[in-house]
């Protein structure tokens, strides 16, 4: 009958072997900690399915739907705004107040033949009152006759884009043959719209960083969490002397999974949205000529969609060196 040493029976697991189960570490030399071995067989010091790992998913996740609606609508906005500014560059219109009908078609005539004859003008095009009451619908409504009210006759000129047009000159010549004419570049109409660009570009920029502040706190609270829940396994892995590179390793691993579920599922629903915005009219909704005119710009572009698969990224990798960082600090406060 074999006997038992009773220090023996009190001695931890033999050494080389993690807590939690790992296969034996590789040795090490004299005077040197040991090194815990990672490898699949390992078991993490971070539980993988919680309570407060589910709802940072869930947090991290409406993080990047925001920032990802974020994105896609201001690079919408832009790309719209671009294309507008771009149209209305390209033309010029010539106002020329009502009066006697005769006299207002001599003067129509003349101001359109004087656009033609100015270098820089491409075409100049009269509108008929077929098409100037059709420009007034949404504001007076369809069906209206038009003859009674005193609405200015319009010249839309198209610039050849070949060189400058001297608008000035334009102008001036108007005015001295025709006091009525008023000529609009729309150039304070396009300022005004770069200007609300612009405004929508930086409460974009604005709205991304409080997402992106928000999402590091939300870490940060949940990195300090997990640490203080398994704080007896760091403290334990740390005196027996674990690299403090190795413990952040294992929070690392752990919540950059997290990070990346909860971009993913944020980042496919921002796509879905503007997908189905997108979608609209072919799913029938775009029946009502009113549809497209209110949805029909919040199309985000190539650029749009490759933004959000970046804020996806950004978040994982955020999530993971947030973690990362927190860790090493508590790790200083363990003595």
């Amino acid at each position: 009958m074999s006997t038992t040493d009773p220090g023996r029976a009190k001695a931890g697991p033999p050494s080389g072997i993690v807590p939690g189960g790992s296969a034996p570490a590789k040795p090490a030399k004299a005077g040197e900690a040991p090194r815990p071995r990672s490898g699949r067989g390992q078991a993490s010091i971070v539980p993988s399915a919680t309570i407060a790992g589910r709802a940072l998913v869930a947090v991290v996740a409406i993080m990047t739907f925001l920032a990802g609606l974020t994105i896609g609508t201001a690079l919408a906005v832009r790309g719209t705004a671009s294309q507008w500014r771009a149209d209305v560059t390209r033309e010029v219109t010539i106002e020329i107040r009502a009066g006697d009908r005769q006299t207002t078609d001599a003067q129509v005539q003349a101001a359109a033949d004087i656009a033609r004859k100015t270098p820089g003008i491409g075409d100049a095009h009269v509108l008929t009152p077929e098409e100037t009451a059709k420009l007034l619908e949404p504001w007076l409504g369809s069906g209206l006759d038009l003859a009674d009210l005193p609405v200015p006759r319009v010249v839309v000129l198209k610039l050849d884009g070949a060189g400058a047009a001297d608008l000035a000159r334009l102008r001036r010549t108007l005015t001295d043959k025709i006091p009525t004419a008023t000529l609009d570049d729309h150039r304070g109409w396009s300022r005004r719209l770069v200007a609300v660009t612009d405004g929508v570009m930086l409460v974009g920029v604005v709205l991304l960083a409080l997402v992106g502040l928000a999402t590091v706190l939300s870490v940060v609270f949940a990195t300090r969490a997990a640490v203080a829940t398994n704080r007896a396994v760091v403290e334990v892995l740390h005196f027996v002397g674990a690299r403090d590179g190795f413990i952040a390793a294992q929070f690392q691993r752990h919540f950059l999974k997290i990070g990346a579920q909860g971009g993913l599922i944020g980042g496919l629903a921002a796509t879905a949205v503007f997908g189905l915005v997108a979608l609209l009219p072919r799913l029938g909704l775009g029946s009502d000529p009113e549809v497209p005119a209110v949805f029909g710009w919040l199309h985000p572009g190539i650029w749009g969609f490759l933004g959000i698969a970046a804020a996806v990224v950004v978040v994982a990798l955020a999530t993971a060196l947030t973690s990362r960082v927190t860790v090493y600090r508590t790790l200083r406060t363990i003595q």
